[in-house]
C-alpha cells in the first residue's frame, strides 16, 4: 500500500479549525406523520425529503468505504483523525435515517424497492470502479449534501411548521454535514493533488453523481406522491413550488453553489458557514436521551 505524499496539501486552512465529532443522538419520529411532516410544504415536499432520505443510509456507507480506503495511507495526524470522525458521523446519520426510512416504508412499501435499487447501483459502482473514482463520487455527493445542508440551515421556513422530530433529525444532519464538509475533499487533495487530472476526475464525478442522483430520485418521488393520491393536487403542488423553487427556493438556491464546484481552486470551506456550528453541541444534547424516554417526557 502506498503512503499519501505528505508534501501535497492535506488540509484546507479552514478545515484545520473545524474537527468533526461523532455524536450519538436519537429522534422521535411519529409514524403517522411520515407522509406530511414538513407542514407548509405538504405531502409533495415531504415526499421529496423522504425520497432523499431513502438514499442516505446506503450512500453514507459508500462514503465511509471510499474514505476508509485512503485513511490508513494518510500520515497527517489531524486529517486522519478528521477522517475517522467523518466515518463515525456518517455511521450515526445512516442509523437515524434507517429509523426514519422504516416509517416511510411502513406507509409506502414500494419505498423499500427504491432503497434496494440504490444499494444495487452503489454496490455495482463499489465493485466496478477504481478507488479514485469512488472517492470522486463521494466528494461530489458530499458537495450536494453540504449545499442542501446549508439551504436547510439558512431557511427557517422549511421547518418552522414541521413535525419537530423529523425537523430536528434533518437539522442535526445538516449541522454535522456542515461540520465535516471539508474532510473527504481534504482526503481527495491529499491523495490526488490539485493537478489537471485530479480536476477532470472530480468535475466529471459531480456531473455523473448529480445526473444519477436525480434520475433515481425524481421518478420514485413522483410515484410516492401518486401513491399518496396527491399527483393531481394543484394546491399541494403550489406549496411544493413555493418551497422548492419559489419564495423559499430550497432547490433553486442550490444552483449557484453547485456550479461553484467547477472552479479549479474550489474548496468546500470557501463558503464559510461555520457560524452555524456554534449550536451543534447544545442542539444535539437535547436529543441524547434515549428515544423512548424522550417520548415519555414529551
Amino acid at each position: 500500500m502506498s503512503v499519501i505524499d505528505t508534501q501535497k496539501p492535506t488540509r484546507n486552512a479552514k478545515s484545520k479549525t473545524v474537527m468533526p465529532v461523532r455524536r450519538d443522538a436519537q429522534f422521535p419520529l411519529p409514524a403517522e406523520r411520515a407522509h406530511d411532516w414538513v407542514g407548509d410544504g405538504g405531502v409533495q415536499f415531504t415526499q421529496l425529503m423522504n425520497t432523499m432520505s431513502l438514499v442516505i443510509p446506503v450512500g453514507e456507507r459508500f462514503f465511509i468505504d471510499a474514505v476508509r480506503h485512503y485513511r490508513d495511507q494518510i500520515t497527517d495526524p489531524d486529517l486522519k483523525k478528521a477522517a475517522t470522525a467523518f466515518i463515525g458521523q456518517e455511521a450515526m446519520h445512516g442509523r437515524e435515517h434507517d429509523e426514519y426510512n422504516d416509517r416511510v416504508i411502513q406507509r409506502l412499501p414500494s419505498a423499500a424497492v427504491f432503497e434496494k435499487r440504490v444499494k444495487a447501483l452503489l454496490d455495482w459502482f463499489q465493485n466496478s470502479t477504481p478507488p479514485a473514482m469512488r472517492l470522486s463520487g463521494t466528494i461530489a455527493l458530499e458537495h450536494i449534501t453540504a449545499i442542501m445542508a446549508d439551504a436547510l440551515l439558512k431557511e427557517p421556513r422549511i421547518s418552522e411548521n414541521a413535525e419537530k422530530g423529523y425537523a430536528a433529525l434533518w437539522r442535526w444532519h445538516a449541522l454535522e454535514e456542515t461540520e465535516h464538509k471539508g474532510v473527504a475533499y481534504d482526503v481527495w487533495e491529499a491523495a490526488m493533488g490539485k493537478g489537471a487530472q485530479a480536476y477532470i476526475i472530480r468535475a466529471f464525478g459531480l456531473v455523473l453523481a448529480t445526473s444519477v442522483f436525480w434520475a433515481m430520485v425524481t421518478p420514485h418521488f413522483l410515484n410516492f406522491v401518486r401513491q399518496e393520491g396527491k399527483l393531481t393536487d394543484l394546491k399541494g403542488w403550489k406549496s411544493f413550488y413555493r418551497m422548492a423553487f419559489g419564495e423559499v427556493g430550497f432547490l433553486r438556491k442550490m444552483v449557484r453553489p453547485w456550479f461553484d464546484y467547477f472552479r479549479p481552486g474550489f474548496h468546500p470551506w470557501d463558503d464559510d458557514n461555520s457560524h452555524y456550528l456554534a449550536e451543534v453541541e447544545s442542539f444535539t444534547e437535547a436529543f441524547r436521551t434515549p428515544r423512548a424516554a424522550y417520548l415519555k417526557a414529551a
